[in-house]
Formats: structure tokens, C-alpha cells, sequence
């Protein structure tokens, strides 16, 4: 029997080892802070991959800014709750924009963080949304409270928004991204934003090139600037190589 004076072999942890190889089964890369307790992440992946769209159940964060960022937020989780056994909560930390042409991977990379968040062993409440979706679930009419759906994207732990600058540009549009981009940065509540769409005018830019800015507006596209760390992905479309 091993008593707590006997040499113990240098290297990973056994806990860390058993969650990489358990991990790595489901194809979950594990590359995120050492678990420091042991924890059942099986029913946090299960009930993160209910929710994650069929396409998207086996994205990986490896672009390195997506895999950077990840691990920025995991270590600010960890440090917020140290001390405490179980797992940790996301509080705050930067936010993160993908952007660059159709196909390029942008969703997959973002479906892809919240895998590893919640890998790394994170209590990741998210929500998700689609631009064009979240507009027209919002569309004021009878028996719809738009201020109360408002206030739950506003107030999610992380949130996922997929395809900004996609709905035709209005004033209900813009007011309403100023106030959710506005809160989430004033409270540094950690936002994965994709669009595709480069977000200002450069030189070289093609004059027919819509612009985030042209979308959004410049209130918006501010407090996005502040608040992301941001990333280009480039290259062919994906879905049309697959097809």
C-alpha cells in the first residue's frame, strides 16, 4: 500500500489523464487548464451537445485566437471560484469576433469554444442566437414582450451571436444591437460574435463590399471593437467543397 511519504511518479495528473482519453473518445480535444478536482463532466457535455446543432456537435476550436481565447476565459473561470470544489463558473472576461467570407468556418470555431469551455470544466450557460432569427423573434405583436426576451441575451453568461449584419439594416435593428452589445461590454460578459462582413472600409476593399459598419452603425461597431478580440478566417467555402 502507497502511504502519503511514497515517491509519486512525476508527469500529468491520473485525474487529467482519465478526463483527456475520456474526452479525446468523444471527440473533444482537452487542452484547457488542469482539472483541479475530480469532476463528472459527462452530463455537461451531454447536455451541451443536446443543444448545439447537428452540423456543429464535433467542431474543435483550433484556430489558435479561438483556442487563445478559450483558454483566457477558462483560466478568469477557474481564478473566479478558487477555492471552491466542483465546477467553475464564467463570469467575465473579453469577448470574441469571427469574421470573413461564407464558409470559412467562423460558427464551427464558435460551436467549437463552447465544446472546449465546457471541457475544460466550466459551468457554461449559454444561449444562442442566429441574427435574422433573433430580430423576428423580437418583431413587436400581441402576447411578445420583446424587453423581457431582450433582457435574457442580455444578461447570458455567454452568448453566441451567429451572422451579425445579415437582416437588412433598420433603426429597430440598430437600437436594439446597441443595447445588447452595449450591456454585454459595460459588464464584460463574454460574447462570440461571426459575420461576414470585413467590419470597416480598407483600402483595397471592393467599393460593392458591404461593410459591418454600413449594418450596424458606428455605435454598435464600436463597443464591438472595445470588446472582442478578433479573428479572420479565410479560404473556400467549406460547405461547398463538402458537396
Amino acid at each position: 500500500m502507497r502511504t502519503h511519504t511514497d515517491p509519486q511518479q512525476a508527469g500529468e495528473h491520473s485525474v487529467v489523464t482519465t478526463w483527456r482519453a475520456r474526452l479525446s473518445s468523444r471527440g473533444v480535444a482537452f487542452d484547457g487548464p488542469a482539472l483541479p478536482d475530480p469532476l463528472d463532466l459527462t452530463p455537461a457535455l451531454d447536455a451541451a451537445q443536446a443543444r448545439i446543432p447537428y452540423d456543429y456537435q464535433q467542431a474543435k476550436a483550433d484556430h489558435p485566437v479561438v483556442a487563445a481565447w478559450v483558454a483566457k476565459i477558462a483560466e478568469a473561470a477557474v481564478a473566479a471560484d478558487r477555492g471552491r470544489r466542483g465546477r467553475r463558473e464564467i463570469t467575465h472576461g473579453p469577448s470574441l469576433l469571427l469574421w470573413g467570407p461564407t464558409g470559412t468556418g467562423k460558427t464551427h470555431q464558435a460551436y467549437g469554444a463552447i465544446r472546449a469551455l465546457t471541457a475544460a470544466g466550466c459551468g457554461v450557460h449559454w444561449r444562442s442566437a442566429f441574427m435574422s432569427d433573433l430580430f423576428a423573434e423580437m418583431r413587436p405583436r400581441p402576447g411578445i414582450d420583446p424587453e423581457w426576451m431582450l433582457r435574457h441575451y442580455m444578461r447570458a453568461p455567454l452568448l453566441l451571436l451567429d451572422d451579425l449584419g445579415a437582416p437588412k439594416a433598420s433603426e429597430w435593428n440598430e437600437e436594439l444591437t446597441v443595447r445588447l452589445l452595449n450591456h454585454r461590454a459595460e459588464n464584460r460578459l463574454p460574447t462570440i460574435v461571426t459575420t461576414n462582413l470585413p467590419p470597416v472600409r480598407t483600402t483595397g476593399l471592393d467599393p460593392r463590399q458591404e461593410v459591418l459598419r454600413d449594418k450596424i452603425g458606428d455605435r454598435a461597431l464600436s463597443r464591438l471593437s472595445g470588446m472582442c478580440v478578433q479573428a479572420q478566417l479565410d479560404g473556400p467555402d467549406r460547405r461547398y467543397l463538402r458537396a
